[in-house]
């Protein structure tokens, strides 16, 4: 009787009441799970004008199923919503599909072999860039210097940013052409290495530092920032996703959106975060863009930094670093500048999202946060940690309190596993990547990836949050295990729980009536496969607003 309660208004909305239109669409499947806890599975969803106007099983929605204009029927697959990514970066990952490719490599020497290769393809004295160097996967776990680059390529310039992206290094020639030598200052929130015993620049700059290249870097234009979005977003797509939280956007990057929506050729939605800068004044005076392009672009949010990364030891600690007693990290934004552009923010209707991932960090945003709200009092502010990657056990609980969302990537626990304990020791790492800690608080942790840091593959990171190992079942049990999550909420992180993060939460994330007929559509159901499987389930199909934007073979 309850289901019956339920289920047939959404009926009389699709097929009577003097609508009488038939859906533009029926999605069939084996399966549809649809993250909605009233009615949690189906095998036909129907789409008409881009929304989900009922879902159900083949015998309720037979007659809605006849009338559709067209069926996209998959067979034996398995439909979810659309998958979506809280945390990356657009941009930024299609420059990485773009440039040098260094994530992965093992040692010092099979990076320089790449780079001597790379150099061979480009234009004289044309730039050589890349990503994707993490000295924390070599045998010997020190930074690279500007003598092991010049060794391969000394006659043009070359900029390599570390995984992390918090991080760069750079030859001899790329050095001089920034004017970054032995005078050169560090600037706040940032440090140049130096060769040991001198002030010489190594050629690695971290956070802030990583500023001083700017001048020298070819510039980048708006052509470029289009073929780097449309090849990340091709790439989105083809991995199931459907919506996408771009954690840095300026100007050009929003004009790009807007010219690939009006023009019909964006193929993810895209939540933006404003960096910190002449850009918050203009949108703080006319307001959040809500809706532009049917649901494409969303702008209400705004980026800030509190500290570095823990690759390179730039997250900001309470006590020093467990391989480096001399160093606490940097604090790259002051946490009265971020008490002071949250209030604002708060006044002018936007949401802050704030990079934070020492211990230190974060309980300095929570306070810069909580003295916000008591000068901005907002009812559902939502505002956000990025990351929130090592916590004090006295921060954990703080997020429910204040009502702050959690918003972190499960990668970065099984990508940091190997060197965390090294730099923290292991008492700091009980309340690092503490996804069950946060979530027996009562807060929604909305899931990313942080590409091109980490692969945006989803199902990376469900598999990451439900078993804390890597992709070859390293180490047996699980990574600090008592972290882990269920399936479930691994899956609500990645669609409904990342849409609530985003105030997104009526509009996307469930397969439910009303909402936007956003689905990713896999070859098998995750609950039915061993979790190990989970990183080689393919993704049959990508929709968004109801249209196909990607179909495997």
């Amino acid at each position: 009787m309850r289901w019956m309660i339920l289920f047939v208004p959404f009926l009389l909305t699709v097929f009577s009441g003097g609508c009488g239109e038939p859906p533009d669409l029926a999605v069939v499947a084996r399966e549809i799970v649809t993250m909605d806890d009233e009615r949690p599975r189906g095998e036909v969803a129907l789409v008409r004008g881009g929304r989900i106007v009922a879902v159900g099983s083949r015998e309720q929605l037979a007659a809605g199923l006849k009338q559709a204009h067209s069926v996209l029927d998959f067979g034996n697959a398995v439909v979810y919503p659309g998958f979506i990514d809280a945390h990356l970066h657009v941009a930024g990952t299609g420059r990485a599909l773009m440039e040098l490719n260094l994530v992965g490599t093992r040692s010092l020497e099979e990076v320089l072999a790449r780079v001597r290769e790379k150099a061979t393809e480009l234009a004289p004295g044309e730039w050589l860039l890349g990503r994707g160097w993490d000295q924390n996967d070599w045998p010997t776990k020190r930074f690279p210097t500007k003598v092991d680059l010049d060794r391969v390529v000394s006659d043009r310039p070359v900029y390599l940013k570390r995984i992390d992206g918090h991080a760069g290094w750079a030859n001899s020639v790329a050095l001089r052409l920034a004017g970054i030598d032995a005078s050169t200052r560090d600037p706040d929130g940032g440090r140049i290495v130096r060769l040991p015993g001198s002030r010489e620049p190594s050629g690695v700059l971290v956070d802030n530092a990583m500023g001083l290249m700017a001048s020298a870097l070819p510039k980048v234009d708006r052509s470029l920032v289009k073929k780097q979005v449309l090849k990340a977003m091709n790439h989105f797509a083809c991995l199931g996703l459907t919506c996408v939280h771009d954690a840095g956007v300026d100007s050009l990057d929003l004009a790009v959106y807007r010219e690939l929506i009006d023009a019909g050729q964006a193929k993810v939605r895209v939540y933006a975060m404003l960096l910190d800068g002449p850009i918050l004044d203009d949108y703080f005076r006319s307001g959040p863009v809500l809706d532009y392009g049917n649901g494409m672009l969303t702008v209400r949010c705004v980026k800030l930094f509190a500290d570095g990364a823990l690759g390179s030891r730039g997250a900001a600690l309470f006590e020093p670093y467990s391989d480096d007693p001399d160093n606490r990290g940097l604090l790259v934004t002051p946490p009265e500048e971020i008490e002071k552009v949250t209030e604002r923010a708060l006044r002018a209707g936007f949401q802050v999202a704030t990079h934070a991932i020492g211990d230190r960090a974060n309980h300095l945003v929570l306070d810069a946060y909580e003295k916000a709200l008591i000068a901005v009092p907002t009812a559902d502010h939502r505002l956000r940690v990025e990351h929130a990657q090592v916590l004090a056990p006295q921060d954990i609980p703080r997020f429910a309190r204040l009502g702050v969302v959690p918003s972190m990537q499960p990668t970065h626990a099984t990508s940091d596993m190997p060197w965390a304990e090294e730099r923290l020791g292991p008492e700091r790492l009980r309340g690092a990547y503490a996804w069950r800690s946060l979530l027996d608080t009562g807060v929604r942790i909305a899931g990313g990836s942080d590409s091109p840091v980490e692969s945006a593959n989803p199902l990376l990171g469900i598999y990451a949050a439900i078993t804390r190992q890597d992709l070859d079942g390293n180490p047996p049990g699980g990574w600090y295990p008592e972290q882990r999550v269920r399936l479930r909420e691994a899956l609500r992180m990645f669609t409904i729980d990342a849409a609530h993060a985003a105030f997104q939460e009526e509009e996307l994330g469930s397969i439910s009536p009303g909402k936007r007929a956003d689905f990713t559509v896999l070859d098998k159901d995750l609950a039915s496969v061993p979790p190990e499987e989970i990183p080689g389930v393919r993704v049959v199909a990508t929709l968004v607003g109801g249209q196909l934007v990607y179909r495997g073979e």
